[in-house]
């Protein structure tokens, strides 16, 4: 049954050339898209919100984070809320 799916590839590169590949089913990226986006804004969006979430969860509610986690973690703070227009907290509920 899961072979009937149907799914859509995405490749990433990155600013050193580097290449991945990663295959997605096509229903999920359709059921979290907004509106027309587009379905490789969809991927950014998510891959954004994943990394803040992961930061997040690292700094806040890990074990010993230092000055240069922290900074990143603010870092992509700053930039999920260039993109979003709002605050991770805001977006999420989950502040601290």
């Amino acid at each position: 049954m899961t072979d009937d799916i149907e799914t859509t590839t995405f490749e990433i590169t990155a600013d050193d050339d580097s290449t991945d590949d990663v295959t997605i089913p096509s229903g999920l990226v359709d059921l979290v898209a907004e509106g027309d986006q587009s379905d490789a804004e969809t991927i950014g969006d998510i891959t954004l919100l994943s990394f803040a979430s992961r930061a997040h969860h690292i700094v806040h509610h890990g074990e010993g984070a230092d000055e240069e986690l922290e900074a990143q973690e603010a870092r992509i703070m700053d930039l999920f809320e260039e993109r979003f227009g709002v605050t991770y907290g805001e977006a999420t509920g989950h502040q601290h």
